[in-house]
């Protein structure tokens, strides 16, 4: 490996466990600045008080949330964009390249890929170039892979991942980010057939902590390597708090009862 991407990818990835907690802080070009994302800072500061690994940021909301105290965090700046005042807002455009993201002194780079959409074949030439483009700098690259299109009847079906996964995994990315598939067996089917980590993303907003926290666990027992979950972190009545209680699971292997009674206390 690129001794580059090596040192990157050894800030995003905790060493010792081979894990990562990722919180995506995109969603302001997709649907505005939602409640937990106004405040760039105060959102940024309360997941990497908790130890987030990672957070993912477009390119200038960099400037916004950037560490000037406190504990450092790992930044992925995120490559491509929609927003949902589009008629089609599943076709997504780059609007930043991976030289944007190493001027920002970025650890990683992030596209999202949607297959199925009409307009499949663009996002994924445009993610075939920025795999290059990374390697090309050592720049780790996760992509955000998921099956949204007329042909598609269930984006969770273990089959469907599956094959999400295994596109991120052959066009180059160095971390996949796919939805959970439900249970145990089938995530370990899905990461059995990719040979890079595999995180889960949060999907929409889980009305219980515990199915949460029960959902990252099972995934890790599946063979996961973390995730990369937005809303279920910022948008959580104690973000920071919530973090900590991911860190006793994804890197202290702690119980999920254990965890939610951390959030209780």
């Amino acid at each position: 490996m690129h001794i580059g991407k090596a040192i990157r990818l050894e800030r995003i990835f905790n060493r010792n466990t081979g894990r990562t907690i990722v919180v995506p802080m995109d969603h302001g070009v997709t649907v505005g600045p939602i409640d937990g994302l106004v405040d760039m800072r105060e959102a940024v500061g309360k997941v990497v008080d908790g130890g987030a690994n990672a957070v993912i940021e477009h390119k200038g909301l960099v400037r916004c949330g950037h560490r000037a105290t406190g504990r450092d965090v790992g930044l992925i700046v995120h490559l491509s964009a929609s927003t949902s005042l589009s008629p089609f807002p599943n076709a997504k455009s780059l609007v930043a390249s991976v030289e944007d993201a190493v001027r920002l002194g970025a650890d990683a780079v992030s596209i999202h890929c949607n297959l199925g959409d009409a307009t499949e074949a663009a996002m994924l030439a445009d993610f075939g170039k920025v795999a290059s483009d990374a390697a090309n700098w050592g720049m780790p690259l996760l992509a955000m892979v998921y099956a949204r299109g007329p042909k598609v009847s269930d984006e969770y079906a273990p089959s469907v991942v599956a094959h999400c996964a295994r596109v991120g995994t052959e066009l180059g990315a160095d971390v996949v980010k796919v939805p959970y598939t439900g249970d145990i067996e089938s995530f370990a089917r899905v990461c059995d057939s990719c040979c890079v980590p595999i995180v889960i993303a949060g999907g929409p907003k889980l009305d219980s902590t515990q199915a949460f926290i029960q959902m990252v666990h099972d995934s890790l027992q599946a063979g996961g390597a973390g995730l990369s979950v937005g809303r279920n972190v910022f948008q959580h009545a104690n973000p920071t708090r919530l973090v900590e209680a991911l860190n006793m699971v994804v890197h202290g292997d702690e119980t999920v009862e254990a965890a939610l009674a951390h959030i209780n206390e």
